[in-house]
């Protein structure tokens, strides 16, 4: 089976072509393969494939197994994918996911993509659309009971679910409560979690731990769900750059949708024998 190693941001997954490849099961594959000693090593699997109602189609699967709607991340790198292997001619393409059509504008150099923007769509605080299970609407720096007391989150859904907090510095970010509170009970399908850290209007820092992986280098729906949480609570600009581990991603609230705009890169390709 071939596939391609790519990242944004160092979030790092392994691409399969559904138009050239077979794939029986997606959860098991992405277990095997996302191993970083046993397998190719990854942040998890996603498959690109032809749609009806679009210009092609993204699945993504975690390093679990378990299956994510959308991830900002991995959708630059199947336009990249997609154009410079000669699938596409367009510079703006449709990309159906789980958590619906995303239209994506490619910024090319050398006949290559560089680049990628996309329309992330609007995001919600409604805790029904998280999913959270909580005794108010919205969840917004409100008060949630862990092994360390009361931690205070403000959750988002941008198509998959983030409870976002907000710290004063890098040693706050501990990954172990990340993890514990991905795994709340508030949460019936588990959560993304994300520490922000503000740098001024323009900028924030954010560590990432992603249900079903861990910590990651970068997650571009983390990203915006930080931005947006920061920007409804007049912390941040409607443009802003947004620092990870891996790289840095723009970001911009435009009539209410969410553009993310960061870089596509191919790490490597090979063949796997199953």
């Amino acid at each position: 089976m071939k596939f391609s190693k790519m990242n944004g941001v160092g979030n790092d997954y392994i691409y399969i072509n559904l138009m050239q490849e077979t794939v029986e099961n997606p959860s098991e594959l992405a277990i095997k393969l996302s191993d970083r000693h046993l397998g190719i090593g990854s942040d998890g699997l996603v498959l690109i494939g032809g749609s009806a109602e679009a210009d092609f189609s993204m699945r993504m699967y975690n390093a679990d197994g378990s299956e994510s709607a959308m991830c900002g991340n991995a959708i630059r790198c199947v336009a990249k994918y997609v154009y410079d292997k000669g699938m596409t001619k367009k510079t703006r393409i449709t990309v159906a996911t789980h958590s619906g059509t995303k239209t994506l504008e490619l910024f090319t150099e050398n006949g290559k993509v560089k680049s990628v923007r996309v329309n992330m769509g609007r995001p919600s605080i409604a805790a029904e659309s998280i999913p959270a299970v909580y005794n108010e609407a919205e969840i917004i720096n409100k008060p949630i009971h862990t092994s360390r007391g009361e931690v205070f989150i403000s959750c988002v859904s941008v198509g998959n679910p983030h409870a976002i907090i907000f710290v004063d510095g890098e040693d706050e970010m501990d990954m172990a409560l990340a993890e514990e509170i991905s795994n709340h009970s508030m949460f019936p399908e588990r959560t993304n979690v994300e520490f922000v850290k503000i740098i001024d209007r323009q900028n924030a820092y954010i560590r990432v731990y992603e249900r079903g992986t861990g910590e990651t280098l970068g997650c571009g729906t983390g990203a915006c769900a930080g931005f947006y949480a920061l920007y409804i609570q007049k912390k941040i600009e409607n443009k802003a750059t947004i620092h990870l581990k891996g790289g840095i991603l723009q970001l911009e609230l435009r009539d209410g949708d969410i553009y993310l705009t960061g870089d596509a890169q191919l790490n490597y390709e090979g063949e796997v024998f199953l």
